[in-house]
């Protein structure tokens, strides 16, 4: 139960940054926001650099450290223009689709294997976020497709993510994810920069320190209960960003936005269930039963993060 809740103050919190950036995006660029975000949440966290010092920053593979920072602002960067210009249902719906591309990275880049049952749940979330675009029947905005582009970009550096963790610790990887990401961001942000006023820095400053707040809440969730009793909390965001779209942008998500959503959360859904239950059974001592039919063991391509 607390799992669950915490979860839920996640989808609270980012869904209530994703309206804050969609108002402000007509007020500053998407890319100086970013800027903001990450700044302003890389503040929240002093606290945590105090209480470890520069150790964590102790590494070997500072190139790959910041392939994984380079990937992750290119995702960000698209995500935050995508919302400047896509309701913010339809952005719900879409970010969904993160974990399918992530599997699919999983098993070219990492070798794992998947079977019959988690390709049908890949093939279901592709189905869905065609029902949501419906390229053929109506123009395809280019927001949704910036959206899903975010999502295929961020799985990339899921994957870079994993590769770290073989030899680095989640310590370290978190503390180049804070350093990196302001500087990064910033080399965007200075071309299409303005000073913001007092109010829009209030603005930023609220959304980096929710977003933030949204990242540990999720962090503690996933950490506190297993992945497939919190993830479907997940589909929340659709509900409070159908509720913020109508209240303050009067966007109103269509039937086949509510059906593509649903499509693609119940394949990342059962992904999330396959991928916990196969990391449960590698993790069980010997002579217990071992792996399902879909083994791949020991990697989890739903941890995700709301860097976005």
């Amino acid at each position: 139960m607390r799992g669950i809740l915490l979860m839920i103050g996640a989808t609270i919190c980012f869904s209530v940054m994703h309206a804050l950036i969609r108002y402000l995006s007509g007020e500053l660029h998407p890319f100086e926001i970013a800027f903001f975000r990450n700044l302003f949440g890389g503040l929240v966290l002093l606290p945590w650099f105090v209480r470890h010092g520069l150790a964590p920053l102790k590494t070997e593979r500072f190139g790959l450290h910041g392939l994984r920072a380079g990937i992750n602002v290119f995702a960000m960067l698209t995500f935050f223009y995508a919302l400047s210009i896509t309701p913010l249902a339809e952005v719900a719906a879409l970010s969904f689709t993160g974990p399918i591309f992530a599997t699919i990275l999983a098993i070219v880049f990492l070798g794992e294997v998947v079977r019959m049952r988690r390709w049908v749940a890949i093939l279901l979330g592709f189905a869905g976020t065609l029902v949501v675009i419906r390229p053929g029947f109506e123009s395809v905005g280019p927001g949704a497709l910036m959206v899903v582009a975010s999502a295929a970009i961020w799985s990339c550096a899921l994957i870079v993510i994993k590769v770290l963790l073989r030899t680095e610790s989640s310590v370290t990887v978190t503390a180049y994810t804070v350093v990196l990401l302001a500087p990064l961001s910033l080399i965007a942000a200075v071309f299409v920069w303005q000073w913001p006023s007092l109010g829009q820095v209030l603005y930023l400053c609220a959304i980096g320190v929710i977003g933030t707040i949204g990242q540990l809440l999720m962090t503690e969730a996933l950490k506190g209960a297993d992945t497939n009793v919190v993830m479907p909390v997940d589909f929340l965001k659709m509900i409070w960003a159908v509720t913020l779209g109508w209240f303050f942008f009067a966007e109103a998500p269509g039937l086949f936005t509510w059906i593509g959503a649903a499509m693609i959360f119940a394949s990342t859904s059962y992904i999330a269930y396959r991928e916990n239950k196969l990391r449960k059974s590698a993790a069980a001592p010997p002579g217990a039963s071992g792996p399902g039919p879909d083994s791949a063991a020991g990697h989890d391509t739903h941890s995700r993060s709301e860097s976005v």
